[in-house]
C-alpha cells in the first residue's frame, strides 16, 4: 500500500534530519487479533518517522492506566474506550491538551466535525477546557438488519425517513406480519439494548444540546424530552409490532433476537443493532446478500440532520513528549487510517481517506452512513455514571418493557442518579 508521509511542522523537520529517533510508547484495550491490526497501523508511523514504538494492551486497561498516571509512569499515549475516564485524569491533570489547531482540523476534516471536538474537549486540572482526545477508530450503532429477498418478496422498500420507517412498520402489521425482533436479554447486563435505542430515538426527536444535557444531568431524567424518547421506543414494541409481543421482549436474549430474521417462516423483517450483530447471525449468512442494513432515519418533519450514534477510542496524551505530539500530527493522514481500513473492523469519519481500501464492502457502506452524518453522540449510558448507565437505565427498560409507565421510569432512574451526588 502506498501512504502519504506526514505533513506540517513534523514531516519538514524529519525531512531535514532534525528530529532524533526517539521511542514512544503507547498503551490501549487491544489484545490478540486487534493488537496484530493495531501494530500493522504503528508500522506506517515507524517506516515514516524513524521511531521506535512500543505498544502494551490490556484487557484491564482501565484500571492500569489510572495506577500508571498516580505513579507517574504513564505511557506517552493512552487509547481510552470511553470518554469519561479521559476526562477524569484530565480533570486531575494527567493528560496533556493536544497541539494549538488541532480542534480546528478535525472540525474540518471529520464528518460532523464538531462532535468529534466536543467529545474530546475536557475541563483540565486549570479549570479550562482543553481539546485532550483525539478520535480515532469509531463503532455505528444507529443500524437497522434486514434480509433483502424477504423485503422483496413482500414488496417493501428501504424507508429513508423515520416517517416511512414507522409507515412500513404499520404495513408489514397490516399484512400479518412482524416488523421487528427486539431483545433485551444479556445476563446481568439486560437491558442495555434498550437504552442505544432510546439514545437513537433522543437524537432523532431532540436537538444535541439537549442530548448533551442529558448525558450530564443538566436535564433530569423524568425531563419531558426523555420520557418522549422512552415512549417512542415503546412504540415500536407495541404487541402488533414485535416478534412474540411486548411481553416478549425482555425475555430475549439480544444474541438470538436477529436469529427471527431468517427463520422459515422468518419472525420478523427488521432487526435494529450495531455493527457488531453479524457474529450472531446464522453461521454461514453473508452480509451484503444474505442479510444487510440502512441508516435508522431520521425524522423529516423534525429538521435535525443526520444523527448517528456510536462509540470508539479517543487517543490522547499521558506523558508529555516531542514524539507524542508527532503521532497526533500522523493521526490526522490519511495513511494512519487506510493502514487499519485495509484489515478489518475498523471505521473512521475522517473525510480525506480512500474508501477503496476498505477491505470489506460491508464496511465501507457503514463508513459511508458515518461520513454522511452531520451530528455523532457517543453511547449516553457509557458517559453516565455507572450506577446510573450500567445500572438503573438497564433495569428501568426492562420496567418499561414489563408495562411500567415511563414517566414512573424515567423517575425512578432520576431518583438513583441523584443518590449519587
Amino acid at each position: 500500500m502506498k501512504h502519504t508521509f506526514l505533513t506540517g511542522a513534523a514531516a519538514l523537520a524529519l525531512m531535514a534530519g532534525g528530529v532524533q529517533a526517539d521511542n514512544l510508547t503507547i498503551a490501549g484495550p487491544w489484545i490478540g487479533a486487534d493488537e496484530e491490526q493495531v501494530q500493522k497501523v504503528l508500522d506506517v508511523f515507524r517506516e515514516q518517522s524513524g521511531h521506535t514504538v512500543s505498544y502494551v494492551g490490556s484487557d484491564s486497561f482501565e484500571t492500569q492506566i489510572v495506577i500508571d498516571a498516580e505513579a507517574g509512569s504513564a505511557p506517552n499515549i493512552a487509547v481510552f474506550p470511553q470518554p469519561g475516564l479521559a476526562a477524569d485524569l484530565a480533570s486531575r491533570g494527567f493528560l496533556t491538551p493536544l497541539a494549538d489547531g488541532t480542534g480546528d482540523w478535525v472540525a474540518e476534516n471529520y464528518a460532523a466535525g464538531q462532535s468529534w471536538v466536543d467529545l474530546g474537549t475536557y475541563a483540565g486540572a486549570d479549570g479550562e477546557d482543553h481539546l485532550y482526545g483525539f478520535f480515532y477508530k469509531v463503532d455505528l450503532k444507529s443500524l437497522v438488519w434486514y434480509v433483502p429477498d424477504n423485503f422483496a418478496d413482500a414488496g417493501y422498500e428501504v424507508p429513508t425517513t423515520m416517517e416511512e420507517l414507522k409507515a412500513l412498520t404499520q404495513q408489514i402489521a397490516d399484512d400479518g406480519e412482524t416488523a421487528w425482533c427486539v431483545g433485551l436479554g444479556s445476563g446481568g447486563a439486560t437491558g442495555w439494548p434498550a437504552t442505544d435505542w432510546v439514545e437513537d430515538l433522543m437524537l432523532r426527536t431532540q436537538s444535541p444540546d439537549v442530548y448533551d444535557k442529558w448525558v450530564s444531568n443538566e436535564i433530569p431524567f423524568n425531563d419531558p424530552a426523555v420520557v418522549g424518547a422512552i415512549n417512542e421506543f415503546g412504540w415500536f414494541i407495541q404487541d402488533d409490532y414485535v416478534s412474540g409481543g411486548q411481553a416478549a421482549v425482555a425475555s430475549t436474549d439480544f444474541r438470538d433476537s436477529p436469529k427471527g430474521l431468517f427463520s422459515v417462516p422468518s419472525q420478523c423483517y427488521m432487526h435494529r443493532q450495531a455493527s457488531f450483530i453479524p457474529a450472531f447471525f446464522p453461521e454461514g449468512t453473508v452480509v451484503g446478500e444474505d442479510a444487510d442494513f440502512f441508516y435508522f432515519p431520521a425524522y423529516a418533519e423534525k429538521d435535525l440532520g443526520s444523527p448517528v450514534l456510536g462509540a470508539g477510542t479517543l487517543w490522547a496524551i499521558t506523558s508529555d513528549a516531542p514524539v507524542a505530539h508527532e503521532f497526533v500530527e500522523f493521526l490526522k493522514t490519511p495513511a494512519a487510517h487506510e493502514a487499519w481500513m485495509a484489515q478489518k473492523g475498523f471505521l473512521t469519519p475522517h473525510k480525506g481517506v480512500d474508501t477503496s481500501v476498505f477491505s470489506d464492502p460491508t464496511l465501507k457502506a457503514m463508513n459511508d452512513i458515518l461520513l454522511s452524518a452531520t451530528t455523532f453522540r457517543f453511547d449516553a449510558s457509557d458517559l453516565m455514571p455507572g450506577g446510573v448507565g450500567a445500572g438503573s437505565f438497564w433495569t428501568g427498560m426492562v420496567d418499561f418493557a414489563g408495562g411500567t409507565p415511563a414517566e414512573e421510569v424515567a423517575a425512578e432512574i432520576q431518583a438513583s442518579w441523584d443518590s449519587l451526588k
